[in-house]
């Protein structure tokens, strides 16, 4: 990992499932798998793939139309 104060998302795509591609400002890329992760009345709408698909990078992370996040340095240690 690069020496980088903050852990960053800088690309996402969508794989399947609930799975994303990430790249990090480290320069590393991750595949994250969410499916485990939905629980809570701000993730609920995700289990709809759909809206699961429209994630986009917000502020460094991913986020989606709902204001549901997730903190990078989450998604950096998740594997």
């Amino acid at each position: 990992m690069k020496d980088v104060k903050f852990i960053e998302i800088t690309d996402v795509q969508y794989l399947d499932g609930y799975k994303l591609k990430l790249q990090f400002n480290t320069g590393e890329t991750k595949a994250v798998d969410l499916k485990n992760e939905l629980t809570g009345e701000v993730f609920a709408p995700l289990k709809d793939i759909d809206f699961f698909k429209q994630g986009k990078i917000i502020y460094n992370t991913i986020e989606w139309p709902n204001g549901a996040d997730f903190a990078p340095e989450f998604l950096y240690e998740l594997n």
